[in-house]
C-alpha cells in the first residue's frame, strides 16, 4: 500500500450511509438533480452521434443541419445529371447519399419534428425527384419505413432491453 492511501472507517459510517439514503427517499424519485460544483455548466446545444440535441428538445437545429448536408449532397446529383448519367444510377447515388442522410437517426427526432421542418425536408426529396425523373419515398414514408424496422428487430431480438414492451397481435403482426 503506498504511504499516501489512507482508509478510515468511522464508527458511524454506516449510520451516515442510511441517514443519506432515508433523506433521498423522502425527497422523492421526481426530484431534478442540479450541478454540483461549479465546474458543470448547461449548454444549449450538442452533437451526439451526429445527431443535434437543443436544450429545449425542439429539433430545428438537427432539421437545419441534415438540411444543409443534403443540399450540399443535390448539387453533386445535378452535377452527374448534367453529365448525362442514367437515371438508375441517379437513384441509387441519391439512396446511398442523401437519402442516408435524411434517415440517419429518423425513429429518434421525426416524430417530434415541426409542420415547416418536415416541409424543408420533403422539398430536398421533390428536388431530388424532379432531378433524377423518378418517384422517390416520400420523408414521412422513409420515418414509417425505419420505425417498422426497428420494432421489428426488438420483436426478434428476445435480448433487447425493449423487447417486452412489443406484444404480438393474434395475427401475428
Amino acid at each position: 500500500m503506498h504511504c499516501s492511501n489512507h482508509i478510515i472507517k468511522f464508527a458511524d459510517g454506516e449510520s451516515a450511509y442510511r441517514e443519506e439514503v432515508r433523506e433521498l427517499k423522502s425527497k422523492g424519485e421526481n426530484t431534478p438533480r442540479l450541478p454540483s460544483s461549479s465546474l458543470e455548466e448547461i449548454v444549449k446545444n450538442t452533437k451526439f452521434l451526429g445527431v443535434h440535441l437543443a436544450e429545449n428538445l425542439t429539433w430545428t437545429l438537427n432539421t437545419s443541419s441534415i438540411t444543409k448536408k443534403a443540399q450540399q449532397r443535390l448539387y453533386f446529383l445535378q452535377k452527374l445529371r448534367k453529365a448525362h448519367v442514367p437515371s438508375p444510377i441517379l437513384a441509387t447515388f441519391y439512396r446511398d447519399t442523401i437519402e442516408s442522410i435524411l434517415s440517419s437517426c429518423i425513429t429518434t427526432w421525426f416524430g417530434n419534428c415541426t409542420a415547416f421542418n418536415c416541409k424543408t425536408l420533403q422539398r430536398i426529396v421533390q428536388t431530388a425527384e424532379k432531378i433524377i425523373g423518378v418517384s422517390l419515398p416520400s420523408i414521412t414514408d422513409i420515418y414509417t419505413t425505419q420505425c417498422i424496422r426497428k420494432a421489428t428487430s426488438i420483436v426478434e431480438d428476445p435480448t433487447h432491453s425493449s423487447h417486452e414492451q412489443f406484444t404480438l397481435l393474434p395475427s401475428g403482426k
